[in-house]
């Protein structure tokens, strides 16, 4: 077998950095730790309205007992007029991503 040895020198523009792609993973990861969203934020991340996420998402036993902060899971569910939902962004982020086809099927 033969290898051919050459050197580039490829132009990177000012407005840009070249990073590995594990690099690239962990600062996705870092983007939604800390972070919580609302009904607002999970609707528009989905592009599903609420009455819809609640009936495929949130109220179905299979992923209640999963996500309610209740049951050690990451969503809190309101439990009186007023009060407001809240989803760990990253965890809600990873479940939404493990359970697609769960989900929409």
């Amino acid at each position: 077998m033969q290898q051919l040895s050459v050197n580039l020198t490829i132009p990177i523009p000012a407005d840009s950095v070249l990073i590995s792609k594990i690099e690239l993973e962990e600062l996705k990861q870092h983007q939604l730790t800390g972070v919580y969203w609302s009904m607002k934020d999970l609707e528009a991340r989905i592009n599903r309205k609420n009455e819809w996420i609640k009936e495929h998402i949130l109220y179905p036993t299979q992923f209640r007992k999963i996500l309610d902060v209740e049951n050690g899971g990451f969503v809190f569910y309101p439990k009186v007029k007023g009060q407001t939902w809240s989803f760990h962004a990253s965890k809600m982020a990873e479940f939404l991503d493990q359970n697609f086809k769960k989900i929409y099927s």
